[in-house]
């Protein structure tokens, strides 16, 4: 490998480090509220509490459910779930 690979690679690693059981759990437990929790308070709270249209509350639910399923695929990808 370059050595511009094994900067990237070491930075990636820096940033999320996976080995620690505290940010397994965390990052396991912020894939499950995006994915499941997230969306459903978010568009009540945008929806009722702050008065927004359908579609912005909708589209930013859908938006937090996406996000919540890629970050569980990557945890899976990298078998943090397996």
């Amino acid at each position: 490998m370059t050595e511009k690979k094994q900067k990237s690679k070491s930075r990636i690693s820096i940033r999320l480090d996976l080995s620690s059981k505290f940010w397994k759990t965390f990052i396991v437990i912020l894939a499950v509220f995006l994915t499941f929790a997230g969306p459903t308070y978010i568009v009540y709270a945008l929806l009722n509490v702050l008065k927004m249209n359908y579609a912005v509350s909708m589209a930013s639910g859908f938006a937090l459910f996406i996000v919540g399923l890629v970050l569980i695929w990557y945890l899976i990808k990298r078998k943090v779930i397996s």
